[in-house]
């Protein structure tokens, strides 16, 4: 289990009181703030979350190429941008507010699909999300969306369902809000999630939180479940920029693979031989790297 701080307990009861706080565990450039194994149960669908700072410009840096099945990825940047270039989307680069979704569905192999962009490091989240049992064998669904496609509200990016009349345009499954904010330093602001998303978290890339619900750089923050919105005021010292989410619970058990996420044993072992089958395929197609640098997603 991710390192867990002792909470004071919250006098007023309509203040949406926090659970846990993990400032997860680091290796290199990446920090583990959540895995399947541990806080993923208590927070599924939502079920992985990494920070990461990176530089995609070094070949001897970033991630391998790996598989998934039965889940979601989605990966936003904090600061600076990162580099795609795919035969079906295009090229561009996703800085803050942008992002790339993947439904991995019945299996993908990814890893280096993002390469370096205009500047020399990249901050931001990678999240998990467990798909549902109507979904978890579909075929692969991935979207690049630039930052100038993304709509806003307030000081919030929709990154992933809707909020306040704007919609994202990711193709996610319902009852899912997932939201980067940048607070302007000393200001306040209220996330309030739909009636039907009992579960909340968030966690800081930079600056800080105070107020009622104080967090530093680096932390995660899991809210006790429950329909009170989320009274959030930034430090006087710094902007702090934060991903938020809330979500209907997902109804199944997790079942769990080295890089996949099922809600049974048999959907598990059907993600898991489809991927095993395209990495034989992923062997066969060779050196599938672009110019750029990047290798696109492997899937059919």
């Amino acid at each position: 289990m991710n390192p867990v701080k002792d909470l004071p307990i919250a006098a007023d009861e309509s203040v949406r009181r926090v659970a846990f706080r993990t400032v997860g565990n680091t290796h290199g450039p990446v920090t583990r703030l959540m895995s399947p194994s541990d806080l993923g149960h208590m927070l599924k669908p939502y079920v992985f979350l990494d920070l990461f700072d990176i530089d995609l410009h070094n070949p001897r840096t970033g991630f391998s190429i790996h598989p998934h099945s039965g889940l979601a990825t989605i990966t936003v940047i904090t600061e600076g941008d990162l580099r795609f270039d795919d035969p079906t989307d295009g090229s561009g680069h996703i800085g803050f507010g942008g992002f790339e979704w993947m439904r991995a569905g019945n299996g993908v192999w990814h890893g280096k699909e993002l390469s370096g962009g205009t500047t020399p490091r990249a901050k931001g989240f990678q999240l998990w999300i467990a798909l549902r049992s109507d979904l978890e064998h579909e075929s692969v669904d991935s979207q690049y969306v630039e930052a100038r496609r993304v709509p806003t509200t307030g000081p919030a990016h929709v990154i992933l369902g809707s909020y306040e009349g704007a919609r994202s345009p990711a193709r996610a499954p319902l009852g899912v809000t997932y939201l980067l904010v940048r607070l302007a330093a000393g200001t306040q602001w209220t996330f309030t999630p739909p009636s039907t998303e009992p579960i909340a978290w968030l966690a800081v890339s930079s600056g800080a939180l105070a107020g009622q619900t104080p967090a530093d750089a680096g932390e995660m923050l899991i809210f006790e479940e429950g329909v009170q919105p989320i009274g959030l005021k930034a430090s006087p010292d710094a902007d702090a920029i934060f991903v938020i989410g809330s979500a209907t619970p997902h109804p199944h058990d997790l079942h769990l693979g080295s890089y996949s996420v099922h809600t049974s044993a048999d959907s598990l072992a059907k993600g898991e031989a489809n991927i095993e089958r395209l990495r034989l395929l992923l062997v066969a197609a060779g050196d599938r790297r672009t110019a750029g640098g990047s290798i696109p997603v492997f899937k059919e």
